[in-house]
């Protein structure tokens, strides 16, 4: 039911907000209060496919021509995680996302956020075309033996905004 397309705001390069494009994967089955049912349930069996695949993320090409994103770079994230990033985090915004990155190939949906943000900080400062080259073919191998994929990301991780907050209470426990 609906359009085959999910549009979502996320912040590109400067945090400047675009939507992102990618195929819908999940329904939008709600409990008797209207919340959303959580991802695991609201998931589809055409949805579980394509994320496996990762032919979810295939529309982004047409944020690629638009120029909110380009092929390789550090993977938009959600706008409410925007106040949570330090500093050294912030510099994944100094470039534009990418539909994979260096995070995607060297651990995916596996990693903790530290993890991730450290090697988009990576990307960022050693940026180069014969990087990207290494990420496109490192994508491709991950895609065709589809290692790493996470159907409900949430079984992996936290939302970052979640994660930070228990981080920051657990740093200020006294």
């Amino acid at each position: 039911k609906g359009s085959p397309f999910f549009l979502q705001e996320r912040p590109g390069k400067g945090e400047k907000i675009f939507k992102i494009i990618k195929f819908t994967s999940m329904n939008d089955k709600k409990d008797a209060s209207g919340n959303l049912l959580s991802a695991s349930i609201r998931i589809t069996k055409l949805g579980t496919f394509i994320r496996r695949y990762s032919l979810d993320e295939m529309p982004q090409l047409l944020n690629v021509i638009k120029g909110d994103m380009s092929l390789i770079g550090p993977r938009p994230l959600m706008v409410h995680y925007l106040p949570y990033y330090n500093e050294t985090e912030r510099k994944r915004h100094t470039v534009r996302p990418g539909i994979t990155g260096l995070a995607q190939v060297k651990g995916r949906n596996s990693l903790v956020w530290e993890d991730r943000f450290a090697l988009d900080v990576h990307y960022v400062e050693k940026l180069n075309l014969a990087h990207d080259a290494k990420i496109l073919y490192w994508t491709i191998l991950k895609m065709l033996s589809k290692s790493e994929v996470a159907i409900d990301q949430d079984e992996y991780l936290d939302w970052f905004n979640i994660y930070r907050k228990k981080q920051w209470e657990a740093d200020n426990a006294s």
